[in-house]
């Protein structure tokens, strides 16, 4: 695949193949397909200290979830529960959608 070309989309739910997350599950939340990132809830959880700003806002710990790059998570097939591959596949009204590689179940775009 191409520089920010991917099959996952938003509200997918993924499961972490490498790095510090590895074998953790989550729902994406948002793509950055121009740097091939997505960030996944409760994923790559990062801590950040916010300064204060006046008096009206004090200083504090955050916790939030940081990009994690696509290569490293994987789609899973809400059919077979399993991490899988996707191919596409065209539907007799001509409209594309992603197939499970493992079960051949139709991958409807979540989240609408």
């Amino acid at each position: 695949m191409r520089q920010g070309q991917t099959s996952l989309q938003k509200n997918d739910q993924v499961e972490v193949i490498a790095g510090k997350d590895k074998g953790r599950v989550g729902k994406i939340l948002r793509i950055d397909r121009e740097n091939s990132r997505a960030v996944v809830e409760r994923i790559n959880v990062i801590t950040k200290h916010q300064k204060a700003v006046g008096a009206q806002q004090p200083g504090e710990i955050v916790k939030k979830e940081a990009p994690i790059h696509i290569s490293n998570l994987m789609l899973v097939c809400p059919e077979c529960a399993k991490t899988v591959r996707t191919g596409k596949k065209f539907l007799e009204d001509g409209t594309k959608v992603r197939v499970c590689k493992k079960c051949g179940a139709t991958l409807i775009k979540s989240g609408k």
